[in-house]
């Protein structure tokens, strides 16, 4: 892995990890679905135009449309549909860790169902990132967390993890960015009309709003897929995935530094665990998959 890749690796993980703070900013604000459909709506535009300036195609392989829709549906509408509601009442760094358990869940499902040998790291990672998400959820709900939010941040996660498993390999053929567009545009859609029938547009404008929604849609949501898919390119999917282990613990630090979300030594402990958990998890599949 040479230093470009590295570069890019950390820019991903901060960009995706930022996600976390800019959508709690938004939530708190703006009605949640609306927003969050606006933000794919313009994101998706940007991303089709962008594609056919690089001369990339409308028309996908069927295996890119399958991945279009399934993408659309589970990872925009659902999974980040879902953390957009719970993020009203859950921090952005409870929320990040949550999310941040996906390599894990992937790891696990790719063991149970597709029979992929994970190794013995693989497996006391398994172990470690689930006991340190039991010590961070142990130490919040007892702090006052709100179950159902929590709740919606888990189906959540399970809903991208199931969208990741279900389209591996499905990008495959080129035409990436269009994918990516069409599919936030699916996001839009789905959730433009639950938005318009469960919502109304109460927002509190003020200048931290437009920053967050601008930086919401412009870097997690565009600029942060653009670098991944570079990463992906350049080094494979499975070396790229393992700079998820950074999510954790930059998920909470910019929740802190930004929004100044208090931490205790548990979530201290629980993060560090997690993010070794992950480390160990993407290790083993790297070498399982060389």
């Amino acid at each position: 892995m040479d230093i470009r890749a590295i570069a890019m690796g950390l820019a991903f993980a901060v960009m995706w990890s930022s996600a976390f703070t800019s959508a709690r900013l938004i939530v708190t604000v703006a009605p949640p679905v609306t927003s969050l459909a606006l933000r794919f709506l313009i994101s998706g535009v940007l991303g089709v135009l962008i594609a056919r300036m690089l001369g990339q195609s409308w028309r996908l392989t069927p295996r890119q449309w399958r991945a279009t829709i399934i993408f659309g549906v589970c990872q925009n509408a659902l999974y980040l549909g879902l953390y957009f509601v719970a993020m009203q009442t859950v921090e952005a760094s409870l929320a990040a860790i949550v999310a941040s358990t996906m390599p894990l869940l992937v790891g696990l499902a790719s063991w149970a169902v597709f029979g992929e040998k994970i190794g013995p790291m693989g497996s006391v990672g398994l172990l470690a990132g689930m006991v340190g998400v039991a010590i961070i959820m142990g130490t919040r709900l007892q702090g006052g967390a709100d179950l159902f939010g929590v709740t919606l941040c888990v189906l959540g996660v399970i809903a991208l993890t199931f969208a990741t498993l279900a389209v591996r390999g499905a990008t495959s053929g080129g035409n990436f960015l269009m994918v990516v567009g069409l599919q936030m545009l699916v996001g839009a859609a789905i959730l433009g009309t639950i938005g318009a029938a469960t919502e109304t547009m109460e927002v509190d404008w003020s200048w931290r709003l437009v920053i967050a929604f601008l930086y919401t849609t412009l870097i997690p949501g565009l600029a942060a897929t653009l670098v991944w898919f570079r990463l992906v390119n350049r080094i494979g999917a499975v070396k790229a995935a393992t700079f998820h282990f950074l999510n954790p613990f930059l998920g909470v630090a910019i929740a802190a530094i930004v929004l100044n979300e208090k931490l205790g030594p548990w979530d201290i402990l629980g993060v560090m665990v997690v993010t070794g958990g992950i480390l160990a998890v993407q290790l083993s599949r790297q070498k399982a998959a060389s």
